[in-house]
Order: structure tokens, then sequence, then C-alpha cells
């Protein structure tokens, strides 16, 4: 890209409120603010009105819930569709947990920037849980322990020919060249599970490269979880069939092997499916 580039931060949030003002904080203490943020609010009326901080507000765009559920596929595409459309050469994708990494913004700016044909993702380290005086943004380079799971190049280094099942939406740029190649987000999932996997199959289909950068690192503000995320295991089903379809494999198979030790999925026909006893149970009782 020649000339100064511009910068869009997308966040889809729904609750979360302190995590978006710890996420605020961050990006307004970068070394390089984004140019526009976009805040998507999903089934959340008080995002609204979310007020500035140190001369940075973002620009809130509304989004429905889904009968299945938060539509995250959709409020990411319609998070980049406002940032494209207010001139951003750049576009970061930041969840919502995500604290920025003092140079995360100028780290995706510069290589997006070099780069434009690679869609790129930063480390993430998983924080402990914070203090009472919440996390310190000023040292978060302390902190650093990037997720093992997925690469973790240095600050300074780049890796091409990154596996795109690794691709994970926590943290990622790109530019509006690779964004169109790949089509965005399917927003036939909804809910939780599938669509990352689904949008780096979209990638390699699309012959967009995906890499790591190592500069741009975040770190993912600690909140429980459950393993597997049992609640979440409708929305996986459902997401981890659509995702056969498309590609002829499963999707999030520890997942999936950690219900079926539970008793609570089972292979029928070809499909992960609810346990006849479970689905048995569910229907006696509505």
């Amino acid at each position: 890209m020649s000339g100064p580039v511009r910068v869009g931060v997308v966040t889809i949030a729904s609750g979360r409120h302190e995590h978006l003002a710890a996420q605020h904080a961050s990006l307004a203490a970068g070394s390089r603010r984004p140019d526009t943020w976009v805040l998507v609010a999903m089934d959340d009326s008080e995002l609204a009105t979310w007020p500035e901080r140190d001369g940075l507000r973002p620009a809130v765009h509304p989004v429905a819930r889904e009968p299945h559920g938060l539509p995250l596929a959709r409020a990411r595409n319609t998070g980049v569709a406002a940032a494209l459309d207010v001139g951003c050469d750049v576009v970061v994708c930041l969840d919502v947990d995500c604290l920025a990494g003092p140079d995360l913004v100028a780290a995706y700016a510069d290589v997006v920037g070099r780069r434009p044909g690679t869609v790129w993702s930063g480390p993430v380290t998983y924080l402990d849980p914070p203090g009472p005086a919440g996390y310190p943004l000023d040292r978060l380079p302390a902190l650093d322990a990037p997720h093992p799971a997925r690469p973790a190049p240095a600050p300074g280094e780049e890796v091409d020919g990154a596996n795109p099942d690794l691709f994970w939406s926590l943290s990622f740029g790109f530019s509006a060249e690779a964004w169109t190649a790949a089509g965005g987000f399917d927003e036939a999932y909804v809910g939780y599970g599938g669509e990352d996997t689904d949008f780096g199959r979209r990638l390699g289909a699309a012959g967009v490269g995906l890499g790591w950068v190592g500069a741009a690192r975040a770190y993912h503000q600690w909140h429980p979880v459950s393993d597997p995320p049992v609640e979440h295991l409708d929305d996986i089903l459902r997401n981890a069939a659509l995702f056969h379809d498309r590609w002829g494999g499963w999707p999030m198979g520890g997942w999936l092997s950690e219900f079926e030790r539970l008793g609570l999925v089972e292979q029928r026909a070809g499909r992960w499916v609810r346990t006849a006893e479970r689905v048995s149970a569910g229907r006696s009782a509505g």
C-alpha cells in the first residue's frame, strides 16, 4: 500500500462491559490508535451509548440476536463492512476479552500495509485473574506467555504459510483485498463454534495466505470457562454439521470426543447428535 494507511479496529460484544472498558483503555494507550473503532453490539442496547475515553469513541452498530443464538459471524461481517465503508485500508478484529498490546495496532498496520495478500494473526496470552486494580496496561509485555496451541513468533518475526485450521478470531488483521477474496465469515454459522475454522478454510480455498506476526500481541482477560463447553452443546452440534456439509470433515474434534465421553452425544448415520437417552428425556420433559 502506498501513502498513509488508515486502520480500523472491529470489536463485537454482548455484555462483557468490564472487559470492553479495559480493551478501550488499551486501544487508547497504544503506540498507534485506530483511526476508526467499530463496536458491534449483539443484542445489547446498553452499548449504544458507550462513552468516549481519552479521545477514542466507537461507532456502534447494533445487530439482533437470531433464534439460534448470537450471530457472531454476521456481527464480524457487519463491523468489517462499516470499517471499510469509512475508508480503512487495514482492519483488525479483536475479541472483546482481549487487551491490545502497546504495538498491536501499529504492527498490523505495518505488516498488512506491506503484505496485503495475507491475513495476519498475532500471539495471544491468556491472563490469570486480575488483582484489585485490574490489569497493568503499562506492563502487559511483562505478562507475555502466548497460548501454546498457536504459533508465537517473537516481536519482529513473521511466519508465513500457517495452517488455516489454526485460525482463530481473537486477534487478526487484513486488507480489503484479502477480505473480499475470502468473502468474509459464513453467516450460516450462528451461536458458538465452527465459524473460525470455516473462515480458515475459506482463506485457503481463495488462495489467501495465513501468517503470524510477532509484534501484534494481545492479552486475553480471564473469565470462567467450562471445558468442554456443555452450555454450547446444541450450537456446536449444529455448526459442526454445517462445517461437515461444507468441507467434508468435523471441526472441534476435541470437544465432540469429550461430549461423547460424557455420554452427551453419539454418532448416528454419520452425524453427531445428542444421545438417544438425552433426546428421549428432553421430549418427555417437554
